[in-house]
This record gives C-alpha cells, structure tokens and sequence, in this order.
C-alpha cells in the first residue's frame, strides 16, 4: 500500500491556507464544524449551475463569512443581485446567524482542479470516451497557462469487466516540493457500469519568498462582489 499525502493539506501554512477559518473547542467545534459541512452542501446543491469550485468560510463573533469562487458569477448573482440575496437569506435561516456572501470569479477556469475534475465527470457520464476527454483537458488547461497537469482516472474504463487505473501527464507536476502551487480535486461519474474516479494535479508554479499565504485584514476591501 503506498503513502499518499494530500497535496492541499502537505503545503497548509506553506503556501496554502485553510477553506475554514475559525477557532473552536469542544462541542462547540463538532456543531461548527458540522454546519460549515451543510452549508458547503446547500451551496453546492443550489448553485450546481454556476461552476463553484471553492468555498471559504471565516467565522467572526455575530457573523460568518461565506466565499465563494465561481467562474460563473451572473449565474450566482442574478439579476440585480436577487440570486445571491436570496441564498444569503436561506443561509442566515440554516444557521441563525448574520450571513454574508462574497463571489470571486475565477478568470482561469481551464486551469481550476475541480473545474476540469467535473468536466471530465460530465464527459464520462455522456459516454465520451476517458482518453478524449484527458487529452483536451490537458490541452485546455495548458493553453491557459498551467505548467503542468496530470490527470488519473480509475473504474470499469469503457465498460470492461475489470478494472483499472489509467493516468496521463503534461507539463512539470512536482507534488513533493513544498513551495509548488498545486491544485488538487477529486470527482466521480456515476457510468451505467459502475462508479469512475477522478483526480486531477494542476501546477501553476512555485510561490517564492512567501513563507505564509498572505490574509486579508479586517477592514481591508476585497477585489470580489458583495452581497448587500
């Protein structure tokens, strides 16, 4: 069995931060915990449409702080700003606390782990085959300026009786280097012949003389739309 380090949690402090930020003990951090689970859930499920691929949540004393990143951010917005209002509302309702939403927009969705994970989910589902379906997503992600990608998928590839594990590279993926920005993500297609996993490494290069991810300061504007 061979020792596998999650590429997210291997560089955390390094050049990476966590998707939650706050502090908690005891019950106290079992309930938050647990909501921050269903709240990722509801967004998820309610924004399915709009190509959210990360959600960050920072909880302050009387009120919590929800970002999301999506590359579709009319669609989660909506006309004058209603789509994003009313998941405001059912998020402050979920948890009984002052809510407010943040939408980044991902300018590069080609090079998101996440994104390209679910769209070759998608392809797969759609009966394209897994090869096709790798090859132009390494394409994609390269012209938009990754320098590197490595996709794995595993399952009953095309329908075979056994399964199996297939993997293709481009590019430079160093995951044990510490200072390589890696995105990693996982996904699943559910094919008529069983369950298909797939994970997918994007390299966009090395974070030099940053030894901690940078955080914003209380007060300090953020280059992303705000829920009134």
């Amino acid at each position: 069995m061979g020792r596998k380090v999650h590429p997210v949690g291997f560089r955390l402090k390094v050049t990476r931060d966590w998707d939650a930020r706050w502090f908690a003990q005891g019950a106290k951090y079992r309930d938050q915990l647990q909501e921050d689970f269903r709240i990722r859930r509801f967004i998820m499920k309610e924004t399915a449409k709009a190509g959210v691929s990360r959600i960050e949540i920072e909880r302050f004393p009387n009120q919590i702080v929800v970002n999301i990143h999506t590359h579709r951010p009319g669609i989660l917005i909506g006309q004058k700003g209603a789509a994003v209002k009313k998941l405001r509302v059912s998020l402050q309702e979920m948890t009984g606390k002052a809510v407010k939403v943040e939408v980044a927009e991902i300018e590069k969705p080609d090079t998101d782990a996440y994104l390209i994970a679910i769209s070759i989910a998608g392809q797969l589902e759609r009966r394209v085959g897994h090869s096709r379906a790798i090859k132009r997503a390494m394409s994609q992600a390269m012209r938009q300026g990754a320098q590197g990608i490595k996709i794995e998928v595993a399952g009953r590839l095309a329908g075979a009786d056994m399964a199996r594990r297939e993997w293709a590279t481009e590019g430079r993926v160093p995951r044990s280097t510490l200072r390589a920005n890696i995105d990693f993500a996982r996904a699943e297609a559910l094919t008529t012949f069983g369950r298909i996993g797939i994970k997918v490494w994007v390299y966009k290069g090395d974070v030099i003389g940053q030894q901690q991810p940078q955080q914003r300061q209380s007060g300090e504007p953020r280059d992303a739309y705000v829920s009134p």
